[in-house]
């Protein structure tokens, strides 16, 4: 397990979506001035998706083989599952756990980073051996 997540390419991963997640982290708090923090959620992630596709396909898998339409797919359908978890973590920390533990400052700020950090790993893997896999399918 170590040897999955101890190397260059991962910590390239985690560098963009770094990257990624400031542009989700910031597009969802100027979301939430219009709407509510549920859908400002959501549409911050896919902010954040995009960029994440982006600077992976440049920086992080460069010697995938997949076609564009077959790297988009995988990526979207990686992001579903990754985007009901950053959903789900968000909502049960900011209007459950946070005010069971008494936090009354800045709730959605961590309720939704913790969302945000919570995917990477499954992710990382998701768009290691799908979206941008190195054999051609």
């Amino acid at each position: 397990m170590i040897r999955i997540f101890a190397n260059t390419q991962f910590l390239s991963f985690l560098i963009t979506g770094g990257i990624a997640a400031c542009v989700n982290f910031a597009s969802r708090i100027l979301f939430n001035q219009w709407l509510s923090f549920s859908s400002s959620v959501i549409l911050a992630y896919l902010c954040g998706m995009v960029t994440a596709f982006f600077l992976a396909k440049l920086f992080v898998f460069k010697e995938s083989r997949q076609t564009l339409g077959h790297a988009i797919f995988f990526f979207c359908a990686v992001n579903i599952v990754a985007v009901l978890q950053t959903w789900l973590i968000s909502m049960l920390l900011a209007y459950h756990l946070l005010p069971f533990l008494g936090f009354t400052y800045f709730v959605h700020e961590i309720a939704h980073a913790v969302g945000i950090v919570i995917p990477v790993f499954t992710s990382y893997l998701g768009h290691k051996h799908f979206s941008f896999s190195e054999k051609a399918k």
